[in-house]
């Protein structure tokens, strides 16, 4: 089952602890060397040798970075900090990763002693990072964004993948400005047997129509054109289909609960949408849609009888020991763009990395954020495969990986963000709702129209309710 939210990154972002510290300056000369003249001992001292003209001093500098380890492991983070300080003499980072790391650093901030930069998502139990940013206790990064990668000829902004810098994710008060550095990321899409497309000859759609035109054509050969794990994939589904519909102007409000969002031409677009996907959905999808019988779903893909399946690039793994038909090859592609001559759209998970108001060495600490985005630190972080969201990241993967996050460089729209946190509302949940009733869509127990009607009236609630 998916992790999702759980690398929440946009999410579960527990960074493993290793302290690191790295070594000053090799060139900086030594306190012998400097204004410490040889004591007499009978015999008569050498004068000093003067330091070559132009040399000068380094200035010595410590960075305190904390990082999350999650997943992928903590050796990578020592590998890229090791790099960063070969590459900025003088500069000694004292690197702290931990699974558990608001529990590491938590203390230390309370007696007003901050890291400089924190590698943390949103998401996560302890709240940390959403906690500093209600306190408005992060400093803004719009400036980092207009740096120049450290040792490349291009700034942050242009390197990062077009769609992660205007989002919620990353912008969280809604005002442009951008606090949240985006970090490694994991697409969803719809994943196919690109096997069966061969052994078809048939052509990977690309809109809508095409969508429909298949799946009549593979009907008469008693293949569905869909199924799904379970209704809660259908987040990242409706969230990439939303901001193709109206764009991210529009998804932003839908997310913040806009009066009438939801009863809007472009959310109608959307509702249904999903409403003519059910009709193509195979047949024991609903039954299966749960926690305990997900992976029957996903198995119809293996099997071919069904061709697509929303899910994200941990999919393969997951079902990497399943049985599968002859010539099957994983295929990967964007939901279709929902209006005539758009681009398909992409929605993903990711991480993220901030520094505190309070950091001493923020200026540094920017050095470090934009050095994240360097095609060094990129090579780093893909061998152990944290991907970062840079443009041309798939030329360092390999095999399937390399298909999965190239979807971007072939031209998909990526999707970010979720729904504005609200105080509790008794008995209300957006996702429940909007994902939740999908199931009943598919068997026909519900109509669009009091679908469409319930989200509204969940989103009003939940309006009242914005922190």
């Amino acid at each position: 089952m998916k992790m999702k939210k759980v690398i929440s990154v946009l999410t579960a972002v527990t960074m493993a602890v290793t302290l690191f510290a790295g070594c000053g300056d090799s060139n900086k000369p030594s306190e012998s060397q400097v204004d410490n003249p040889v004591e007499s001992s009978g015999e008569e001292s050498q004068p000093e040798e003067s330091e070559p003209e132009g040399t000068e001093e380094v200035k010595e500098q410590v960075l305190k970075v904390a990082a999350f380890e999650g997943g992928y492991g903590a050796d990578m983070w020592s590998e890229v900090v090791a790099a960063f300080e070969a590459s900025h003499p003088g500069v000694t980072v004292e690197l702290t990763v931990d699974k558990k790391l608001e529990d590491v650093i938590s203390p230390s901030m309370k007696a007003g002693d901050y890291p400089d930069v924190v590698h943390l998502a949103t998401g996560r139990e302890a709240a940390l990072t959403e906690t500093l940013t209600k306190e408005n206790a992060l400093l803004p990064l719009t400036d980092v964004l207009e740096m120049t990668v450290p040792g490349e000829d291009v700034k942050v902004k242009d390197k990062v993948i077009p769609g992660f810098l205007d989002t919620l994710a990353t912008n969280p008060y809604g005002d442009g400005v951008t606090y949240y550095a985006p970090m490694f990321y994991s697409p969803c899409g719809l994943f196919y047997n690109a096997g069966l497309f061969k052994e078809k000859n048939w052509t990977v759609p690309t809109t809508w129509e095409e969508m429909w035109a298949l799946g009549d054509q593979a009907a008469a050969e008693g293949i569905a054109l869909f199924t799904y794990p379970t209704t809660g994939y259908f987040d990242a589904f409706t969230y990439a289909t939303l901001s193709s519909a109206g764009g991210s102007d529009f998804f932003n409000s839908c997310m913040t609960y806009e009066d009438g969002i939801w009863e809007s031409e472009n959310a109608t677009k959307v509702f249904e949408l999903i409403a003519k996907l059910g009709e193509y959905t195979e047949a024991t999808t609903v039954a299966n849609a749960n926690n305990d019988n997900f992976t029957k779903n996903q198995q119809l893909i293996l099997d071919n009888k069904a061709i697509f399946c929303p899910n994200g690039t941990w999919l393969p793994g997951e079902m990497a020991d399943a049985p599968r038909a002859d010539g099957f090859e994983w295929g990967f592609m964007a939901i279709p763009a929902v209006n005539e001559g758009g681009t398909g759209c992409s929605f993903c998970w990711f991480e993220q990395m901030w520094i505190p108001a309070a950091a001493q060495n923020q200026e540094m600490a920017k050095e470090f954020v934009a050095y994240m985005y360097s095609d060094e630190a990129a090579q780093i972080f893909a061998k152990s495969a944290a991907i970062q969201p840079i443009t041309g990241v798939s030329d360092y993967l390999e095999g399937d990986n390399k298909m999965f996050y190239s979807i971007y460089d072939n031209g998909a729209s990526a999707v970010m963000g979720g729904f504005a946190a609200t105080a509790p509302v008794e008995g209300v949940n957006m996702l429940d709702t909007l994902c939740g009733t999908v199931n009943s869509i598919v068997s026909g127990d519900k109509t669009v129209a009091d679908w469409q009607a319930a989200v509204e009236e969940v989103s009003d609630k939940l309006r009242a309710a914005m922190e």
